[in-house]
């Protein structure tokens, strides 16, 4: 277990931020991605906000490839970005915790399908950890998973029918009560145990730690990342990472109705500059030259498991999350929250 308190040198503002839409400009095809200007309606999950707006796109537009290109931004819950993307939200750029929201938007036919072949990365452009945030102190000496079904212990963690943040801070609390997913029965009563004690479920990670951060609850499970841009922000917070968590793996990629300004802008989050902002903001690069600059600030985890070692994605959410028949939603109705 690591708990610490920890400042990255970036400058960022405060959590609370509206969501929704910065109109900056229009459709992506106006330029070409070489300094001759154009736009990218760029849409993501709630939580890299600040890490875009502050730093990413500013770092962008001082290339010669992002010079004179203007963002419209649009930041919310990962299920509720990945359903409008498909309704028709104009959409050049897309950022995305869940593997089965961004297949969401291919199989719509609005991203290459063969994406995962031929971004760098598997569009995959920084990960992070289900990690804990707690009041200053830790007073309730919060250090591990077992203390989150504590009678004394309140949890906040958003809904997983909404948030794919919640999706991956279940999946970390399934797997690190079943052994990886070798004692099913294990994991799911953990998880109905924790979400007993969670007394609240948001729409979004954001909204989540918000809510952790307005005097709610004992501890949030969040992103490594939230929590680091929320002590950034001047938030009186602690960081616990449990020695047993998942990485989370975020993924980026272009619509087919982009052109190149929105790939110059993807390939740019892949160099040294686009990876050294993500660390900056709490994100774990991927780049593994900028990563050993920031390892200090990034210790592995005793016990770090992937969604693949639980089947992968495409199983899990089915098995899961499917908001009718998934085990979670077993459990969610029995508590009495939505799923729909």
């Amino acid at each position: 277990m690591k708990s610490m308190k920890r400042k990255f040198g970036t400058g960022l503002v405060l959590l609370a931020l509206p969501l929704g839409v910065a109109a900056c400009g229009g459709s992506s095809n106006e330029g070409g991605g070489d300094g001759s200007g154009g736009s990218i309606d760029l849409v993501a999950y709630s939580t890299p906000q600040t890490a875009y707006e502050e730093s990413i796109i500013p770092s962008f537009q001082e290339t010669e490839e992002g010079a004179d290109v203007e963002f419209s931004t649009s930041f919310a819950a990962s299920g509720d970005q990945s359903r409008a993307v498909e309704a028709g939200q104009p959409a050049d750029f897309v950022h995305l915790p869940l593997e089965p929201d961004i297949t969401r938007i291919v199989d719509a036919g609005l991203v290459a399908e063969d994406y995962a072949e031929t971004e760098e990365n598997g569009g995959i452009v920084q990960t992070s950890v289900v990690a804990f945030g707690v009041r200053p102190g830790n007073p309730k000496d919060i250090q591990g998973w077992d203390d989150l079904i504590r009678d004394d212990v309140e949890v906040i963690t958003p809904n997983p029918f909404t948030s794919g943040g919640a999706r991956w801070n279940i999946m970390a609390a399934y797997g690190q009560a079943s052994d990886v997913g070798k004692d099913q029965e294990a994991g799911l009563d953990y998880v109905h145990s924790m979400l007993e004690n969670t007394v609240v479920q948001d729409a979004s990670a954001r909204d989540s730690l918000n809510t952790f951060l307005g005097g709610q609850g004992d501890v949030a499970i969040s992103y490594e990342n939230e929590i680091i841009g929320a002590q950034n922000a001047g938030e009186e917070m602690d960081l616990v990472i449990p020695d047993d968590t998942i990485r989370i793996d975020t993924i980026a990629v272009t619509t087919e109705e982009s052109d190149e300004t929105a790939q110059a802008f993807l390939d740019f989050l892949f160099t040294e500059d686009g990876q050294t902002a993500f660390a900056e903001n709490g994100y774990r690069p991927v780049d593994e030259a900028v990563f050993e600059e920031f390892a200090d600030e990034f210790p592995e985890p005793a016990n770090l498991f992937t969604i693949e070692d639980l089947g992968g994605w495409e199983t899990v959410a089915t098995e899961f999350f499917d908001p009718a028949e998934g085990l979670i939603a077993e459990i969610e109705a029995d508590l009495g929250v939505a799923t729909e």
